[in-house]
């Protein structure tokens, strides 16, 4: 294992962060995977889950069983680590710009451009151009926060990863994923080795997320360039939601650690026997059909549904009721499908987002992601 770590720009005098990050197996091998957690620093679930797999790809290392090299970033946001008001734990959210952290990253603008010009008739060669004038335009963007400069060190570690894997979580919520429709037959096995009871598929979301930076620079270019210049599928990348974030426990992280585990072996990244592939516990959804639910009015909120129920339309969800007039709210859903989250809130105000369920009919549009 080599550790290594970037220095981040400092925000004022006397302050210093760094991103840490932990290499695993042969850098030559021609594969790379990059797998990272807690980009929304108040996401601990997934920080505990890095802890025990970084465990086991040393044990893994040591027998000589790694096939591809392996990036490990237990901590992907150091600057919310540090994020506290009044006691209470802010990570989402740069408290010094309003920006959430899994937002706004670079979207590589200039690229398509150079591409056209440089891309010839050899796919495999074509992946290894792009791959260099992605690290050009990396090389040539300044940082001029703390923010953007940790947005930068993460792109400069994964950028020419094969496999992207950001580890997150909700407040409460079912295991579950987000990737692309490309990218979903080569993540259905992790969907069902980690006993994903939703899988959301949008190519884009709007909301230039880190996993989409990676994919959409891919699939765009696949688009934009002819077919005299054929551009094979780089990256792809996938938003791994473990759960709430009340869940942290040994067992419930060591069980997704071995999770992404088996999926390694699967890609023959890891040499192990590779596990037979569990069922898929519910089929792969689009995000755009996911019916999201926000409170009419404010009050004490009663949830009706339990996490990962399947829901059926008319089923309550739902209810908030008025402490001063004793009025009850139910709310209900349209859309028949799991409900895979919820906030972690009892009292609400008008407009509070409560809970998602997913569907199968694309009807949402434009940017699909909350805050």
């Amino acid at each position: 294992m080599n550790r290594q770590s970037i220095p981040l720009l400092s925000p004022a005098i006397g302050t210093h962060r760094e991103l840490v990050s932990f290499h695993f197996g042969p850098t030559n091998s021609g594969q790379k995977i990059y797998i990272q957690s807690s980009l929304h620093a108040d996401e601990t679930p997934a920080m505990l889950t890095t802890v025990l797999l970084k465990r086991r790809l040393l044990e893994l290392e040591k027998q000589g069983a790694l096939n591809a090299e392996i990036v490990l970033v237990p901590v992907a946001n150091p600057v919310g680590l540090g994020q506290y008001v009044l006691g209470q734990f802010l990570g989402r959210f740069d408290l010094g710009s309003g920006k959430n952290f899994n937002r706004h990253f670079l979207q590589f603008s200039k690229l398509v451009p150079r591409a056209k010009d440089a891309l010839g008739s050899d796919a495999t060669e074509n992946r290894r151009i792009v791959r260099e004038l992605i690290a050009a335009e990396l090389a040539e963007h300044k940082p001029l926060t703390e923010f953007e400069s940790l947005q930068l060190a993460m792109l400069k570690l994964s950028f020419d990863a094969d496999v992207v894997i950001d580890l997150h979580c909700s407040l409460e919520a079912a295991m579950h994923l987000y990737t692309s429709e490309a990218a979903w037959p080569e993540f259905e096995p992790l969907s069902r080795y980690l006993g994903a009871e939703a899988s959301l598929l949008a190519t884009n979301s709007g909301g230039e997320s880190f996993d989409e930076t990676h994919s959409l620079l891919w699939w765009t270019l696949q688009q934009a360039m002819p077919a005299s210049k054929p551009v094979p599928t780089g990256t792809i990348a996938v938003t791994v939601e473990c759960r709430g974030q009340r869940d942290v426990s040994y067992e419930v992280a060591q069980r997704d650690a071995d999770g992404i585990v088996d999926y390694l072996a699967w890609r023959n990244v890891i040499r192990l026997d590779v596990r037979p592939l569990p069922p898929l516990l519910a089929p792969a959804t689009p995000l755009a059909g996911s019916e999201q639910f926000y409170a009419p009015v404010s009050g004490i909120l009663i949830h009706r549904a339990k996490i990962g129920e399947t829901i059926c339309v008319g089923q309550a969800l739902f209810d908030i009721v008025d402490p001063l007039t004793d009025e009850t709210t139910t709310i209900t859903s349209n859309t028949e499908g799991v409900l895979y989250m919820r906030r972690a809130i009892r009292f609400v105000t008008a407009g509070a987002p409560l809970g998602r369920v997913t569907g199968t009919r694309p009807f949402r549009t434009g940017v699909l992601l909350g805050a």
